[in-house]
Formats: C-alpha cells, sequence, structure tokens
C-alpha cells in the first residue's frame, strides 16, 4: 500500500509553497503519517525557509482538515506535528549546487526521494527566468545529487505541453525521442538566453530609451519629484527589460513549434535531465493544466489563480465578449489532488516500478470539450451572475468562437480608442469626481490590457488539438488496492465534468476572487471602512496639504487679493489680462517642478512691505481662504484633533498667508521669504519650499523627533507631486485628487474624500483684494511697477 511503501522515508520537496508543492504537502502529512518531509524553499529578503513555511505554506486552508483530525485524535497539536516531521533549508533550484550551506547539503543527502515541482509556472514568464528554473532546474539538482554521490529517486513534476503544437495522440515519450525531435540542443538554448538578457539589459540603457523611460515616467507621476520620478523610471526599465524578455519567449517557442517559454522550457529540461541524471533514476509526471480540487483536501481548494480562471472571470465580468477556440476542441484540464496522487503513487512505487514518464490528463480518457465548459460557464453565470459597482447584474454574453486573429483585432480597436479617450480627459483640468472619471477609464483601458495578454498567452491551449496519452497512469491505476485507490485517487474518469464546473469549480474561483455576488452598491461601505481606520484613537498624526486639499484657492489668488486691493479699477483691468496672459506659462512651469514654480512666482512680492502685507493678510483669512475653504476638510481637521491626533499643514504658500489658520494645527511647516533691512520682502525663498519629496522628508523627520510612527500617520493632499508624502504614510488620502493622483489612489485603494466649497462661497477665476479708499491707495506695492 502507498502510505506502507513511503513510510519511513525521507521526502524532499522543491516548490512546496506552490500550488501543487502546497497539496502535495497536506497530502503526504495527512495521508502518509509515516513519511519525514524536507522543505527546499529559497529564502526571501525578510524571512528564511523556516519563516516562509510557516507563513506561507502551513497557514494556507488546505491544512484545516489535518489540524481538525489531530485535534479530534487528542494526540499530539499541528505545530507539534510539523516540528517533528518536517524540516526547512534554504535553497535555491535556480543556482547551480541549489545553494545549499554544509548542513542543508548533508541533510538533502540523505532523503530517499526528491520530488521537484518547482516551476516558473507562468505562461509569460521571461525567458531568461523559465530557461533558469523550469529548464535548468532539474539538472542542478541531478548534478547535486552525483556530486554528493547519492542516488533518491527523483520524480520531476513537468507538464503534457511539453508535447508542442501538435495534432492528435500525444504518446508518454521524451519528445527528443519521438518523431517530432527538431534536434535542439539545450546548452546552446541556455547560452544564447543568457546572452540575450545581457544585451536586453544594455539596450534598456541606451540614452534614448533612459529618456522614453523618464517621459512616461513624467506622464504618470507629473511634478511627484525627483525620487519618485527617478524610482518609476527604473521601474519602468525594468518592465521593459521584462516584457522583452516575454516576447522573446513567445517568439523562440513559436518558432519551434511550443505555444510559449512555459512549455518549451519544461520540454528542454526533460532532455537535459534525461541526459546529465547519471546514476540518479529519475521519474517524469506530466499533468496536463491543473485546475481547483476534485475532493482532497476539500472540493473546490485552490491557491492562486491557474490558466481558467482569469478568462472565466473575465467573461463573467463582461470584459470578455468572445474567446478563441475549437468548439469541438478538448481543454485538457485535471483536478489538483488527482496530480498530487498520482506523483505520490509515482514516489511509491519508487524508481523500479514506476513508469519513466506518467501523463495526468483526462483529454484522452475523459474529455472535456471546449463547447461544454463553455455551456455551463455560461448557464452558471446567467444564474448566478456577479455585478457591477452600480449593483447591477452582469448579462453574460453569448459565447461565440472566433479565431484569435479576430479578437485580438477587436481589443486593439478598443484598447487604442481608450487611449486617445484618456489622453484628452488628462489634458483637462478635472478634479474630484471628474477625475474619477478618468481615472475608471484608465482601469477599463488596463482590463482591455489583461484581456489582450489572455487571448496572446491562452488562445493556443484552447485551440490545441493534442489528446494526451494516459495508458501508464491508467496500468498504475490498475495495479492499486482498493483502499490505495480510495485514499489516492487519481483516475481521470473519476470526474464528472459538469458536476464538477458547476458545484465546484466555479462556486471556489468566484469565492477567492472576492468578486461582487450580490446587488446593491457596496463602494460606501469601502469608503466607510477606510475612514474608520483613518479617524481611530490608535492613529498618531494627520498632515494636511492646503491648496484644494482644505481650500479651492491656490497661491495665484493669494496674490492676486494682495497686490490689488491698492489698485484703482483700469490698474486692476491690466493686471487681471496680464496674469491671464500669462495663467498657459505659470501652469507649465508649475506641472514640472512645484518648487521652481514657487520660486519663480513667488519673485512678485520683491519690495512688498512686510507689515503691510501682514496687515492685508487678516483680510486675505477672512475675504478668501475662509470663505473659499472646504467645511468638510476644516471639520476634519478638528476630527483629528478631538481624537488626540497631532495635526500638521504643510503647504507650499507663504508662511504670511496662512498664520491665521495656526488655532487649527499644532504645526505650520509653509514657504518662508527673506526680509530686506528696510523692511521689506526680497522675493527669493530663504528655505526650500515644502514641496514633493520634502514634505515626506518633513513628516519624517517631525515623526522621529516627536515619538511618533509614520505608519500610524495619515496624509490629505490632492496631486500627483503629493506622491512622496502620500507614500510616506500608513494611511494616504486623496482629496479632490486631480487625474494622476485619482488613477493611483484608485489603483492603491486608498481613501478618496470629495469635498465642496459652502454654498454661496467665491466663484471668481481670480479673486481681487476689496478697493481702499484714494488716501489708502499708496501705490507701494504692484501699482508702482
Amino acid at each position: 500500500m502507498i502510505a506502507e511503501q513511503l513510510a519511513g522515508k525521507r521526502i524532499a520537496i522543491t516548490g512546496s509553497t506552490g500550488f501543487v508543492g502546497t497539496a502535495l504537502v497536506e497530502r503526504l502529512l495527512r495521508g502518509v503519517p509515516g513519511c519525514e518531509l524536507v522543505l527546499l524553499i529559497r529564502p526571501s529578503k525578510r524571512h528564511d525557509a523556516t519563516e516562509r513555511a510557516r507563513r506561507e505554506i502551513f497557514k494556507n486552508n488546505a491544512f484545516d482538515r489535518l489540524k481538525q483530525e489531530l485535534a479530534d485524535a487528542g494526540g499530539e497539536t499541528f505545530d507539534e506535528m510539523i516540528l517533528r516531521r518536517v524540516t526547512c533549508i534554504g535553497g535555491d533550484v535556480s543556482t547551480d549546487g541549489l545553494g545549499l550551506n554544509d548542513t542543508d547539503r548533508a541533510l538533502f543527502s540523505t532523503c530517499h526521494t526528491i520530488i521537484h515541482s518547482a516551476a516558473a509556472v507562468s505562461f509569460d514568464s521571461p525567458l531568461d527566468l523559465a530557461v533558469e528554473i523550469n529548464l535548468l532546474g532539474p539538472p542542478r539538482i541531478a548534478d547535486t545529487l552525483n556530486a554528493l554521490n547519492v542516488t533518491p529517486h527523483l520524480v520531476s513534476v513537468s507538464t503534457c505541453y511539453v508535447a508542442g503544437n501538435r495534432r492528435g495522440n500525444a504518446p508518454e515519450m521524451l519528445v527528443s525521442q519521438g518523431p517530432w525531435d527538431i534536434g535542439l540542443d539545450w546548452r546552446k538554448e541556455v547560452a544564447a538566453t543568457r546572452r540575450l538578457r545581457g544585451d536586453t539589459e544594455a539596450a534598456s540603457r541606451h540614452p534614448e530609451q533612459l529618456a522614453k523611460f523618464r517621459a512616461e515616467a513624467r506622464q504618470e507621476l507629473g511634478a511627484a519629484g525627483a525620487p519618485a520620478l527617478a524610482s518609476k523610471t527604473e521601474h519602468l526599465r525594468l518592465a521593459w527589460v521584462k516584457a522583452q524578455l516575454v516576447e522573446a519567449g513567445r517568439a523562440r517557442a513559436a518558432s519551434v513549434g511550443w505555444p510559449d517559454a512555459y512549455a518549451f522550457t519544461k520540454a528542454l529540461g526533460e532532455q537535459a535531465v534525461t541526459e546529465v541524471k547519471g546514476k540518479v533514476p529519475v521519474s517524469i509526471v506530466r499533468p496536463s493544466i491543473i485546475e481547483s480540487a476534485l475532493a482532497e483536501p476539500f472540493p473546490g481548494w485552490i491557491r492562486g489563480f491557474r490558466m481558467a480562471e482569469p478568462v472565466i472571470l473575465s467573461y463573467a465580468r463582461g470584459l470578455l465578449k468572445e474567446f478563441p477556440g475549437v468548439p469541438e476542441g478538448t481543454v485538457d484540464v485535471i483536478p489538483v489532488d488527482i496530480v498530487v496522487s498520482a506523483i505520490i503513487a509515482v514516489a511509491a512505487l519508487g524508481p523500479e516500478k514506476a513508469a519513466p514518464i506518467t501523463q495526468v490528463a483526462s483529454g484522452g480518457i475523459n474529455p472535456l470539450k471546449y463547447k461544454t465548459l463553455v455551456d455551463n460557464v455560461r448557464a452558471w453565470f446567467t444564474e448566478h451572475p456577479l455585478y457591477d459597482e452600480e449593483g447591477q447584474p452582469i448579462v453574460v454574453p453569448e459565447w461565440q468562437f472566433p479565431a484569435r486573429g479576430r479578437v485580438k483585432e477587436q481589443l486593439q480597436r478598443a484598447k487604442q480608442i481608450a487611449e486617445r479617450t484618456e489622453k484628452v480627459l488628462q489634458a483637462l483640468p478635472l478634479r474630484g469626481k471628474q477625475a474619477a472619471w478618468a481615472a475608471s477609464l484608465e482601469e477599463k483601458k488596463n482590463e482591455i490590457d489583461r484581456a489582450y495578454e489572455y487571448v496572446l498567452l491562452y488562445g493556443l491551449y484552447t485551440e490545441c488539438e493534442a489528446i494526451y496519452q494516459v495508458d501508464r497512469l491508467m496500468e498504475m491505476w490498475a495495479s492499486l488496492s482498493p483502499e490505495d485507490q480510495a485514499a489516492f485517487n487519481f483516475d481521470p474518469t473519476s470526474v464528472d465534468w459538469p458536476t464538477y464546473i458547476s458545484t465546484i469549480h466555479l462556486p471556489s474561483i468566484v469565492h477567492h476572487s472576492r468578486a461582487k455576488t450580490k446587488p446593491g452598491k457596496n463602494k460606501v461601505d469601502r469608503e466607510a471602512r477606510l475612514r474608520r481606520s483613518v479617524l481611530s484613537p490608535d492613529r498618531h498624526l494627520a498632515a494636511f496639504d492646503l491648496e484644494n486639499t482644505l481650500i479651492a484657492s491656490n497661491v495665484v489668488e493669494s496674490y492676486s487679493f494682495l497686490a490689488t486691493r491698492r489698485l484703482n479699477m483700469p490698474e486692476r483691468v491690466r493686471y487681471v489680462v496680464r496674469t491671464l496672459a500669462e495663467a498657459p506659462t505659470l501652469s507649465s512651469i508649475d506641472r514640472k517642478d512645484r518648487a521652481d514654480f514657487l520660486r519663480f512666482f513667488y519673485r512678485r512680492y520683491e519690495d512688498a512691505p512686510v507689515e503691510q502685507i501682514a496687515e492685508d493678510s487678516k483680510e486675505l483669512l477672512a475675504q478668501l481662504i475662509l470663505t473659499k475653504s472646504f467645511p468638510a476638510g476644516l471639520r476634519r481637521v478638528r476630527e483629528h484633533r478631538a481624537l488626540g491626533h497631532r495635526t500638521v499643514l504643510i503647504t507650499g504658500a507663504l508662511s504670511f498667508a496662512v498664520e491665521g489658520l495656526r488655532p487649527l494645527f499644532d504645526e505650520i511647516v509653509a514657504a518662508e521669504m527673506s526680509v530686506r533691512p528696510d523692511g521689506t520682502y526680497s522675493g527669493n525663498l530663504s528655505v526650500v519650499p515644502p514641496t514633493g519629496e520634502t514634505r515626506a522628508q518633513i513628516l519624517a523627520d517631525y515623526c522621529e523627533a516627536e515619538g511618533l510612527k509614520l505608519e500610524e500617520s495619515i496624509a490629505y493632499a490632492d496631486s500627483s507631486s503629493d506622491l512622496p508624502m502620500l507614500e510616506a504614510v500608513g494611511f494616504p488620502v486623496a482629496v479632490n485628487p486631480e487625474t494622476r493622483l485619482a488613477a493611483i489612489a484608485r489603483k492603491r485603494g486608498w481613501l478618496v474624500e470629495n469635498w465642496e466649497k459652502a454654498s454661496g462661497a467665491p466663484t471668481k477665476v481670480l479673486p481681487l483684494g476689496n478697493m481702499l479708499s484714494e488716501r489708502e491707495r499708496r501705490r507701494q506695492f504692484e501699482g508702482s511697477r
């Protein structure tokens, strides 16, 4: 029996944090109580192998059944059992020698069986990553075992799709040994891919390419400051490198007859491990497309989304109206627990009895036709629709079966329309709810991009006409005792596809997707939840921007108010005309760099008498700032103070303009202008204005000095130029956001507040100060120039 055959054995597993790996660990711990496991896990920057296992494997709900069984038995606890039976070692299959230290290497050498399930499973992996893991992973394990002079049974998990884009029967044999061998040399493929990686990295650093990345970063973030732009630029460069290598993988795979880099590198990995295995016995297990569990550890168990889920959910959400495929074609999927049982059975048979290659698939013995899948999916979502943001049911369309080219053309047209519309909207001075429209358009464009990627990635799989033979799988199944067949089911004919789709798989993926399954709006609930977090007594500090966050005004309006108080009517008219004519130039400078704009604009205060400005600023507060304030914003400041939070105003406005707001805040950080000995302003700032990344540093310094935590602080702002400050705190809030920030806030799930002026507030484009009497009007300021 399988459990007895593996009792007392030490089994090493790679890829245990993945979908198949986690299911393997759970099944061996529960179904083979006499075995011991060694989990080879790549340490992360923050966590070693043991901690990663605790967080990423044993907290998964796959182990709920085992935990309950142990609790019911009343013996050792789950944690005690893990401590007794599981050892985690740090290693990496993408590194020669597996990255093992001496102690872990010694433990690895004592294992009786190695189950290698680690893989770059994404169908759009960069070619170099797929080569290092999928191609070189299996031979690296064999090389390590040979170097240790040990010969455990190596069970290597591959994929049925190593057969490539063939039609008809695909037998359980090496591709390189069949009539489809085209003479590829895996070593040359490795060398070529590594050269390509270096060439692509070098190309990404060409001045023209870097300038393009910089321009894209500025287009997305605006005047967010040098550090934010630099970080985004580097992010775009790395994304470009990855995209080039993804496309290189697709092109190379297609040129030699595979659907993608995943299947291509898996095929070469089989060839490589067969060549270099030496004395190490190797058994290859090839599953087809692995989906949610039929029964073990419970029906519908899944970890992460596989191939079918993104396509199915996009259809249910109304994003995909049709998808390429052959109606009478076979979609070869197999539940994960059937795959895991087959792997364990191969391991239990041992190298003497196990077949060299075992395929675990359904198409050759219990085929699921593409049209059957589509009909069942449509019927289920017709009965159980998803709901849109407005709480309305999404009606799924009648599924068509077009060619991939037609779907790609439709999506490309939709993308072009969305991009043109987005470009127009970004050029408009939209804020708040209007900016949210533009942000939702960007989200729709991203959805179109994802749909296009699905067609590129999965279209070939739905059009695949290969039939994977499972003769050796069924021979192994027939050899099992009734007890083993009951405990370790890997019979593909045991799946009733309509039942599996409608009662197991679809309910599971909808649950895991957190899709909206009930009518009514849930936006209010989400906003209320975020607002409760922001207004929790646990918060430490609340930082506020001023312009368009607390008041519907800006430094130009403040200056205009002060500058025109001592002008007669003809002078006022000339001032308004001149200022409006300057508006495009001022706006352009502001978009490029907020600090440069403030320096440029504040030079207008040169020669202004300090005493006169101080006197007029009182009127500025009463007649402009307070009348154009957002009552909800001022209430929010008071709410934070009532909760015991520190309140800080950080603004690029000049200090004299906001002095009247000091009673609302514990601290005001504003722009400061130097004063000449004769009592006039110089027009030059005395310190760097608090804009962009400077605001984030001011907050960090303030929190450190006051013993407060940034991660427990809130920041309110309206512009992407404030992004560094918003990203620095634990609770960012976008207030009346402009288009760029609205898109960022929507993408990151931040709280968005749309605050309005009080009814009857001034609406003038350029507010002017109250005219003084002729006697008071002394052209000391602006009019004398």
